[in-house]
């Protein structure tokens, strides 16, 4: 095993998820691929508000969210690990099965959060919707 993909979703529990990432990775020193898919904009035209205005807001909450992959890298990269860290804009799972075709990767790493029945049978899990459409095998980690 020489990389693992790490989906990070920024739930304020991504802690739990990298420690089990880096677990893994200093098993087989494997390098740790981090991911968070940044939704798409909801209002991608601009209707009903000033499209700027959007641009500008949306913008912002991509740095930040870059600004906190980088660090979550760089954290990986403090404890002997090389890293790199990945913000891409997609459908959440055909961009993690994509995005870890691209890199190689032999081991995604997931997280999964219970949520209750009337969700999961609107919207499901994206760790559910993985483990169906993956050829790479899958670790998904129960996050409390």
């Amino acid at each position: 095993m020489k990389n693992i993909l790490v989906a990070v979703d920024f739930d304020n529990k991504e802690e739990q998820l990298l420690a089990k990432a880096v677990e893994f990775s200093k098993a087989f020193s494997a390098k740790i691929c981090l991911i968070h898919v940044a939704a798409l904009s909801s209002d991608p035209f601009g209707y009903g508000t000033d499209p700027e205005q959007n641009r500008n807001f949306r913008a912002k909450e991509l740095k930040v969210e870059h600004r906190r992959l980088e660090k979550y890298s760089k954290d990986l990269e403090a404890k002997g690990i090389e890293a790199i860290a990945l913000l891409v804009q997609g459908s959440t799972v055909n961009t993690i099965l994509d995005q870890a075709k691209s890199v190689n990767a032999d081991l995604i790493i997931a997280g999964y959060e219970e949520h209750s029945f009337f969700y999961e049978a609107l919207i499901g899990s994206v760790s559910a919707k993985a483990v169906r459409k993956s050829k790479i095998p899958l670790l998904i980690v129960p996050l409390n």
